[in-house]
């Protein structure tokens, strides 16, 4: 255990967001959670890098669930959780990015206390932020936006989520930051050029982000569908429409920064200079 962080007590179940992939992103509370865990119920999301840090002897229960492939029900998931701390278990279920941001680490929560089950919640860095910023694209920049919404890109039942007021979100939102959108981006960005967004704003694609894999697509609302079919990329995904987009030129700190160039780009996008360093 690592001195003056909580002990994880037996019987006990702690919902903990492994981050967006880099375990440099976990925290302290995870870390402390993975080294005392007798059990931990992982998401397919979870870098292995994370499960690594797991103590010896540690037991990893996989339980993600994957858009299009065989995956447990959520009440299952929950369930195993309450019978596995009704063992007396040291239970950690870690899920990738924050576990009540699109993580349903509520629905869980809420199961644990229908059976009396003692918890803790561990937030994480969720990927709609933590993947954005490796990517060098800011969530928020006063130039351009004071203001942003997160959104899903399917329900429960796997379509475009008619729940969304999407021309609310179309005239009020500067930057709009979509979990598991790539499936129905075409549609998502009709949508969104139908209730007035311009077919040029640019859109980001942010697959695996935060890892080794990490792969960042630029493109526009109009154009996003066919490109993301032609670059081959595919799920986990963040996608992020507005103006921060064009920040990339100059924050990509993976990319331009580490080539010993320094760029100046408008932020409101109207134009970018390439000033060698």
């Amino acid at each position: 255990m690592i001195d003056g962080l909580p002990r994880f007590e037996p019987g006990h179940v702690w919902l903990v967001g492994a981050g967006p992939g880099d375990p440099g992103l976990l925290t302290l509370h995870a870390v402390n959670a993975l080294r005392q865990a007798d059990v931990v119920v992982h998401d397919a999301l979870v870098n292995a890098e994370c499960l690594a840090l797991a103590r010896e002897g540690a037991v990893l229960e996989y339980a993600g669930k994957r858009g299009g492939k065989p995956s447990p029900k959520q009440r299952d998931i929950s369930l195993r959780l309450v019978e596995l701390a009704q063992a007396g278990k040291r239970v950690l279920r870690l899920k990738g990015g924050d576990p009540f941001v699109f993580g349903r680490g509520g629905e869980e929560a809420l199961t644990l206390v229908e059976y009396a089950v003692p918890f803790r919640i561990v937030p994480g860095v969720t990927a709609g932020i933590g993947g954005l910023a490796y990517a060098g694209i800011p969530v928020t920049h006063r130039d351009t936006n004071h203001n942003v919404t997160f959104l899903t890109g399917h329900d429960a039942t796997g379509v475009m989520p008619d729940a969304i007021d999407w021309a609310g979100v179309a005239r009020s939102s500067p930057v709009i930051v979509m979990y598991m959108a790539m499936k129905h981006i075409g549609t998502i960005s009709a949508r969104l050029i139908a209730e007035g967004r311009s077919p040029d704003e640019p859109v980001a694609f942010v697959c695996n982000a935060t890892t080794a894999q990490q792969q960042v697509l630029e493109t526009t609302l109009a154009t996003a569908e066919k490109d993301i079919a032609g670059a081959g990329l595919s799920p986990p995904a963040i996608v992020v429409v507005g103006e921060v987009v064009r920040m990339r030129a100059a924050l990509d700190w993976l990319g331009a920064a580490s080539e010993g160039r320094t760029l100046v780009a408008d932020p409101l996008g109207s134009r970018s200079k390439d000033r060698s360093a």
